[in-house]
């Protein structure tokens, strides 16, 4: 951003705390596309990512009376913006008609083929982030994701202390996590994540 443009939009963010519509127009104006983009390539939805546009933007106006003026508003925005898709991305976790919405593509939700496949690349991505783990640690989570068992239950039949149980578990998720975010589909990554699975 050149320093006029910097100045620029110091200037407006100030109007914004200050209460000016008109520099908030502005804002909306210059940056709805970015936050739009953002949003589209995690939920693969339009009307979604229309959603959150409007959420981020009245959560702008708001907030705006914290806002600081003399850093770029752009980061913020994109801050809103991750923060209001995965809180979405969690309530969609939890209900099957928004989960249908995002995670399979509305021409595919009632094709079962597709359905299957997404399944298949799911368990996919799933077995190549256990595969990363070391053997302990990948004993670890399956004991705990796939067995059900409580730390206090594994640290028994293994003959450790709950504690490493837990810095094991911690560990396994953060390993986990970093993967599936870094090669799954953003939607997928975020299920898993979101349904506690990682």
């Amino acid at each position: 951003m050149k320093e006029r443009d910097i100045h620029s939009e110091k200037l407006l963010v100030q109007e914004l705390i200050a209460g000016n519509e008109r520099a908030f127009r502005t804002l909306f104006d210059t940056y709805w596309r970015e936050v739009y983009a953002y949003s589209l390539s995690i939920l693969n939805s339009g009307t979604l990512a229309d959603e959150i546009v409007q959420d981020v933007f009245l959560q702008l106006w708001l907030k705006r009376e914290t806002i600081d003026a003399s850093r770029s508003i752009k980061p913020f925005l994109i801050t809103i913006t991750k923060n209001k898709t995965l809180d979405f991305l969690k309530k969609a976790a939890n209900d099957r008609k928004l989960r249908e919405e995002v995670f399979y593509s509305r021409e595919m939700v009632h094709n079962p083929i597709y359905r299957k496949l997404r399944e298949e690349d799911l368990e996919t991505i799933k077995q190549e982030a256990i595969a990363l783990l070391p053997p302990r640690r990948k004993l670890i989570f399956e004991m705990s994701r796939n067995e059900g068992k409580s730390y206090e239950e594994i640290g028994q039949e293994l003959g450790i202390a709950t504690n490493t149980v837990k810095s094991q578990m911690g560990k396994a998720l953060e390993t986990i996590r970093t993967f599936l975010l870094n090669n799954g589909d953003m939607a997928l990554a975020f299920l898993l994540i979101a349904s506690d699975w990682a």
